[in-house]
């Protein structure tokens, strides 16, 4: 279960946040899912070998204070961008999971030099459908025992990757922290339902490499959906994980790793 405090805390803008710095090299600002993260991540245990990964909990996630003035996900982004500046940061690999996915295109099309190239995973934020057509699941229609199901491809992987999600036997601070994760999420994505109606229109604005990774059995949101999102950005690239849902990358670690590397050196 991901409950851990991040080791280091850093103050940008008014806002505090936690953070985990793994590994040397290139930085790599990894932008957390819904769930939000631990620094015994498999993805970013295994992008630190080859990377500086920097990886903070979103405002109103984890130990991650939210100021009352931040309440959208565009306010998460000006964040980030004063934590670039603060922390000096150039030639950046931006990787995105699901909602950390929407953050980092969001930050993407501010225009950012610093960024060298994006990797999204499954990510949300964005309408492709009309107004009757539901492009991303609600999964705040869901109930706890939904979510192993609903967000990896094997149910039981989801469940031991969640730590059986057994409330009763957590410590205090432990269920602390995921109803927190909970609350900001829902905070954010609420109304409408994890996506900036602006955003399909600006994707074009990215011009950075990208490459757009998705798990084959996704339920949150289709591999169809993951196309359609690849080809609204430039250039982007496009690839299907089999046995993956939709946080393929925790059932999978090694062959979602073995993509973002790929790509990165090519």
């Amino acid at each position: 279960m991901f409950i851990s405090p991040l080791p280091d805390r850093r103050t940008v803008a008014g806002a505090e946040l936690e953070l985990l710095i793994k590994g040397e090299g290139q930085p790599l600002l990894l932008l957390h899912a819904g769930h939000g993260i631990e620094e015994r991540d498999p993805l970013i245990e295994r992008l630190s070998k080859h990377y500086k990964v920097i990886a903070p909990s979103h405002p109103g996630f984890g130990n991650s204070p939210r100021p009352d003035e931040i309440d959208t996900v565009d306010d998460i982004v000006y964040v980030y961008l004063d934590l670039i500046e603060d922390l000096g940061l150039t030639d950046i690999v931006l990787v995105g999971i699901s909602f950390g996915g929407w953050i980092a295109a969001e930050l993407a099309i501010k225009g950012s030099g610093r960024f060298s190239k994006m990797v999204l995973i499954d990510p949300v934020g964005v309408k492709f459908g009309d107004r009757e057509t539901r492009d991303i699941f609600d999964i705040y229609s869901t109930t706890i025992d939904d979510i192993p199901g609903l967000f990896f491809a094997d149910r039981e992987k989801g469940m031991t990757a969640l730590g059986q999600l057994d409330f009763q036997n957590m410590d205090e601070d432990a269920v602390a922290r995921f109803a927190r994760n909970r609350e900001a999420l829902l905070l954010y994505g609420w109304s409408p339902t994890l996506y900036n109606p602006k955003l399909k229109g600006r994707l074009h604005r990215i011009k950075v490499p990208t490459l757009v990774l998705w798990g084959a059995d996704d339920s949150v949101v289709s591999a169809e959906y993951g196309r359609k999102y690849a080809d609204a950005i430039p250039g982007a690239q496009f690839e299907v994980i089999e046995k993956a849902g939709h946080y393929g990358y925790l059932e999978q670690p090694a062959a979602f790793a073995d993509k973002i590397e790929t790509f990165l050196k090519s």
